[in-house]
């Protein structure tokens, strides 16, 4: 628990900028400020408990630091200061806070999974997308939010990669509709650059990548986008989408009918290498 006294020290504003005028980032670096003039720590004595550069932490209070201060940092924080979580929870709500509600479910587990099958039908999963690409989607998607805004749901989509940064990372094994790979995100520059990526993912040893060709037929034609995340110590979950939000699903018997339709789907897909192979070839084409 926070005494007073800290929570008092957090919560102070600066009076010469209204608080509403910041973004999430500028507001986190306050808050570590404030704390730490407090504790009458030095900027070097911050990043020393920290482990990070008296520079680091300097561009972290300005609000600098993009797409935004790191977990580990947050954690020297709370440690440096004595404020139990208070930091790594206010640095997770900034990641929360440009996702949609009904998402964060969903990412919570994605943090924690061991084994993320995803079958994506028409857009490149957002892990995976190149903040060009994502850019786009937003845009479209989002036609009433401000540049900053769209901005801040880039940075949040790329900042899942972290996931994959875990001492122990999660396997993703994601199949791609050939859909994923034709229907133009943008321009041929923009797709060029996702192709690139996704040949650069196919070589982590984190990710396993097929396509599913148009020629699969039913299969391909069928299926929806769905997630299935696997835990060491936890049930299986099944997460899908619709226009109006996602949807955890635990039931066995939902979960197991999703794992056959995946096994289906894999089995249809062409093998990791013919997957590379054929992402070259339409990246040459785009390129072209």
């Amino acid at each position: 628990m926070l005494d007073a006294i800290t929570w008092r020290e957090v919560t102070a504003l600066d009076e010469t900028t209204p608080p509403q005028h910041l973004n999430p980032l500028q507001r986190f670096g306050r808050d570590v400020k404030q704390v730490r003039l407090a504790r009458k720590l030095t900027q070097k004595n911050l990043g020393k408990a920290a482990g990070y550069s008296e520079a680091y932490v300097s561009r972290v209070e300005a609000g600098k630091m993009l797409p935004r201060p790191s977990e580990k940092f947050a954690k020297g924080c709370d440690t440096a200061f004595g404020t139990g979580e208070l930091f790594t929870g206010l640095l997770r709500r900034i990641d929360e806070g440009d996702h949609p509600s009904w998402f964060v479910p969903y990412l919570n587990l994605e943090r924690k999974a061991s084994r993320i099958l995803d079958y994506s039908a028409n857009l490149v999963k957002g892990i995976l997308q190149t903040e060009d690409y994502a850019r786009t989607i937003f845009r479209v998607s989002n036609p009433q939010v401000s540049a900053e805004g769209i901005e801040g749901k880039v940075a949040a989509r790329m900042r899942r990669r972290e996931v994959f940064e875990l001492d122990t990372p999660p396997l993703l094994w994601i199949i791609l509709n050939e859909a994923c790979l034709r229907t133009v995100v943008g321009d041929a520059e923009i797709m060029a650059g996702q192709l690139h990526y996704l040949l650069t993912a196919a070589g982590s040893p984190h990710i396993k990548l097929q396509v599913l060709p148009f020629w699969a037929g039913a299969p391909a034609a069928h299926a929806k986008p769905f997630t299935v995340l696997r835990f060491t110590d936890s049930p299986t979950v099944l997460y899908t989408e619709t226009r109006v939000g996602g949807r955890m699903h635990d039931s066995a018997q939902t979960v197991d009918a999703a794992l056959d339709d995946y096994d289906l789907l894999r089995a249809h897909a062409l093998s990791p290498d013919r997957s590379v192979a054929l992402i070259k070839t339409l990246l040459k084409e785009y390129r072209e």
